[in-house]
């Protein structure tokens, strides 16, 4: 159970759930550790699981043609991981998830969740909820990159998540701002002489 505690936590925020309840959620959840490094999904295989994160950084990457990696997402404790496109559709993921960190996931099969949807309906809203929220997030980071230069991308990204720079490598936040790490070393600097 304690183990749970940060997921339950969080689910209560949206939803309440009873302790019989709760019993079916790990029944048919499963908590796994992965080591920095590896994988939870790699491109072109079929994301089997939605991952709540409680320990640990994940990023979520994109790997184009040329080996070149574009970062679309940061995870850390109390976030969602997964190729959500792939384990919707269960087809092949887009998108890699990786981990940053020695990271620890309470993950949800494609099957256990529409079970559990079944024995508790109230999932099915609380899992629109943060689709939702999700959803939101990311059309403004659509909107910010067309709209904002990248030091007032970079600033945004410091604002929005302070905890997650200090545990990211620099070429990984330049990656997921969409510039060179040297761009994103000048920026910086840029911003150290105006304060």
């Amino acid at each position: 159970m304690n183990n749970y505690k940060p997921l339950i936590d969080y689910i209560n925020k949206y939803i309440t759930l009873t302790s019989e309840e709760i019993n079916l959620l790990e029944e048919h959840t499963t908590y796994r550790k992965y080591l920095k490094g590896q994988y939870i999904v790699q491109q072109g295989d079929v994301c089997r699981y939605e991952s709540f994160i409680v320990k640990g950084c994940l990023k979520t990457f994109y790997m184009d043609k040329d080996g070149l990696e574009h970062v679309v997402l940061f995870g850390i404790e109390n976030w969602w991981a997964a190729d959500l496109g792939s384990f919707l559709t269960q087809t092949p993921a887009d998108y890699n998830v990786q981990c940053l960190e020695h990271t620890e996931v309470i993950q949800f099969s494609f099957d256990s969740l529409e079970l559990l949807y079944q024995k508790i309906p109230k999932l099915e809203r609380f899992f629109r909820l943060i689709i939702q929220r999700a959803f939101v997030t990311s059309e403004k980071r659509i909107i910010r990159n067309f709209s904002l230069s990248a030091k007032e991308r970079y600033i945004e990204f410091k604002n929005l998540y302070p905890q997650i720079e200090q545990r990211v490598p620099q070429y990984l936040i330049a990656s997921y701002l969409g510039i060179t790490k040297e761009f994103l070393s000048k920026v910086r600097s840029e911003i150290i002489k105006e304060q």
